[in-house]
């Protein structure tokens, strides 16, 4: 009998484990993870700088060829973007304080914004130019002495004009009265409107300007005076950030999709 013992006790045990593991479930088949939403980014620009942002008049949204941009590159990178509208001034305390994380403005680089942002890789070469209206005596750059040039506030087309009133005093001559006006659009009506003898602004914007209002007769007299790039701005610490746009931007540039939008906006 005690031989017998440790063989029932065996049994038993065996039969309680073979009860339990028949009333224990089967094991659920293993299911696919959800795909991953894509990241979100805020772009902002100032929509009154038609050809890159400007307004749409039926769906009050901006268009424009950075809006368009911005959005090949979000594909190419796998990202979203967002894009809002904000005042000029205001664009790099939106970076800054978080509530964006790019700018797309038609934004030139320089040195002195670049202590404040990151700039992409360079976009889009462009320059400044004057314009004044048709008949108007002023011939040349030397012939804004003494008169009255409208530009928007803290562009590059602000800083021009600073210079070219820089130049005409080194010369003995009078400078300029330089009205800053809040944006783009307000410059163009200020000649319009004739408070101001010209404008100082960005070439492709004075083109635009120009083949969209012939009637206002605007007329650019010498080529561009500088030479400068656009770059998408970031914050200097959001390296991620950085990658993903300036990947983007080559892999549009190689795959065509750049010439593309440029086409659409500039033509051929």
């Amino acid at each position: 009998m005690k031989r017998l013992l440790p063989l029932v006790l065996t049994s038993v045990l065996l039969l309680a484990l073979l009860v339990v593991s028949c009333t224990q479930e089967a094991p659920k088949p293993a299911t696919t993870p959800p795909t991953a939403s894509k990241r979100k980014l805020v772009a902002v620009g100032e929509a009154t700088f038609a050809p890159f942002e400007f307004m749409d008049t039926k769906t009050n949204k901006p268009i424009g060829f950075d809006i368009d941009l911005i959005s090949a590159i979000a594909e190419a990178s796998g990202f979203t973007v967002e894009y809002k509208n904000l005042d000029w001034n205001s664009l790099v305390a939106a970076l800054n304080n978080k509530e964006a994380d790019l700018i797309v403005s038609g934004m030139s680089i320089t040195d002195e914004r670049a202590l404040e942002v990151a700039f992409s890789d360079p976009y889009f070469a462009s320059g400044q130019a004057w314009a004044v209206k048709e008949g108007s005596p002023i011939k040349t750059m030397e012939g804004l002495s003494g008169k009255t040039v409208a530009v928007q506030i803290n562009t590059t087309g602000d800083f021009a004009a600073q210079k070219i009133d820089k130049m005409l005093t080194e010369k003995g001559k009078k400078g300029l009265t330089i009205k800053r006006l809040k944006n783009a659009a307000d410059v163009f009506n200020e000649l319009k409107v004739g408070g101001c003898d010209g404008l100082v602004c960005d070439l492709p914007v004075v083109q635009e300007y120009l083949k969209n209002n012939p009637q206002d007769k605007v007329v650019i007299p010498e080529p561009a005076f500088t030479v400068e790039y656009y770059g998408i701005a970031m914050r200097k610490a959001d390296k991620d950030i950085h990658e993903l746009i300036n990947k983007g931007l080559a892999k549009i540039k190689v795959s065509g999709k750049y010439d593309e939008i440029y086409a659409k906006y500039f033509g051929k």
